[in-house]
């Protein structure tokens, strides 16, 4: 059984998996309350309460599930804020000396790589690998505050990056919109509430780097043209049209992604045998329904993450250290945290 914590953000998780039936036990605790009222994450106040939480929550997996069987300890290292990720590694380092057990750093990313295979195992633990193998090669999409790009993973299970974003994540020009918007945080979320009365043609908004074998990301362009048709209205006619204001901006940062998706995949040229949505604003559901459509018209299956592996969560820090062990690092008490940390390519 595999330990997993993670950290990276508002967070803080705790998960305990067996490869030999799935999740032992999943346990988050949210900071969205205690950020809300300051419109976005305050990295001292999230420091803190991961301290004040992590404890609390290994009690809690201790007394449901119980560390007899765990073999391992996979942490997140980074990418994420610095003092955020020091908590987490600092108590897996911890329970590495008292436990004597090795532990492993997880890329934050390459959770999010491997997130949307969790269900497969999770359905058949014991016919994991032979599906796995059928679906690989495999393009995927992570699409979240941080990060927007869209990487391979090679039948050996080698994951390289083809394309990242030049400016803002998709998930960060959601809630910068949402901002603009006088919405309240987290932005995505409200966006895309609003979105569902109002019509997404009502407002052109650009679609980011148009050229067509251009697999890169823009969203900088979005927010600045959402801020000029803001400037030409007045509050009445914002808060009468926000619902078409909503529509029309999600639905822009959608098509930019689809559009993008689209292109690696007829640069493909075939070889893809799956279609993976991961990430935070992989819950939106205009983007999860558009990116299915796209992965039934190049005739491939699509593999979103579920909901609760969506966002920051130890369930895929656990899943990824045993997936893909060779991605992972394994510098035991030597672990530093990288905040700054890439997708890297390879294993």
């Amino acid at each position: 059984m595999i330990l997993a914590l993670e950290s990276s953000c508002d967070e803080t998780a705790v998960a305990l998996f067996d490869p030999a039936r799935g999740m032992a036990g999943e346990w988050v605790h949210s900071q969205i309350a205690l950020h809300e009222k300051h419109g976005g994450v305050v990295p001292d106040l999230a420091t803190r309460e991961h301290l004040r939480t992590f404890a609390p929550l290994l009690a809690r997996a201790r007394d449901e599930v119980g560390f007899g069987a765990v073999e391992r300890i996979a942490v997140t290292h980074g990418p994420g804020l610095a003092a955020c990720l020091a908590i987490g590694l600092a108590a897996a380092k911890a329970l590495g000396v008292a436990w004597q057990k090795p532990v492993a750093g997880v890329n934050h990313l390459r959770g999010h790589v491997w997130s949307p295979f969790m269900a497969l195992h999770a359905a058949g633990p014991v016919e994991f690998e032979a599906r796995l193998a059928e679906l690989l090669p495999h393009l995927g999409l992570i699409v979240s505050g941080g990060n927007t790009l869209l990487f391979t993973i090679a039948a050996d299970r080698t994951v390289a990056v083809l394309s990242s974003t030049r400016d803002d994540a998709a998930g960060e020009a959601l809630d910068k919109g949402a901002k603009l918007l006088g919405l309240g945080y987290p932005g995505g979320p409200l966006v895309e509430r609003l979105a569902r009365t109002g019509s997404p043609t009502a407002f052109d908004f650009p679609r980011g780097i148009g050229r067509r074998d251009e697999l890169d990301f823009s969203f900088s362009g979005l927010k600045t043209s959402l801020r000029y048709q803001l400037e030409k209205m007045t509050p009445a006619e914002v808060a009468a049209r926000a619902p078409d204001l909503c529509a029309s901006y999600q639905q822009a940062v959608v098509d930019a992604l689809v559009r993008k998706t689209r292109a690696a995949l007829r640069q493909g040229e075939g070889r893809f045998r799956s279609l993976g949505l991961s990430g935070g604003v992989a819950n939106n559901q205009v983007l999860r329904a558009a990116l299915a459509a796209e992965a039934a018209k190049a005739g491939i299956p699509s593999l979103a993450a579920q909901p609760r592996h969506t966002g920051d969560n130890a369930g895929m820090i656990a899943f990824a250290a045993w997936v893909d062990p060779q991605g992972t690092l394994t510098a035991g008490l030597d672990l530093r945290i990288e905040p700054s940390a890439a997708l890297s390519s390879g294993r």
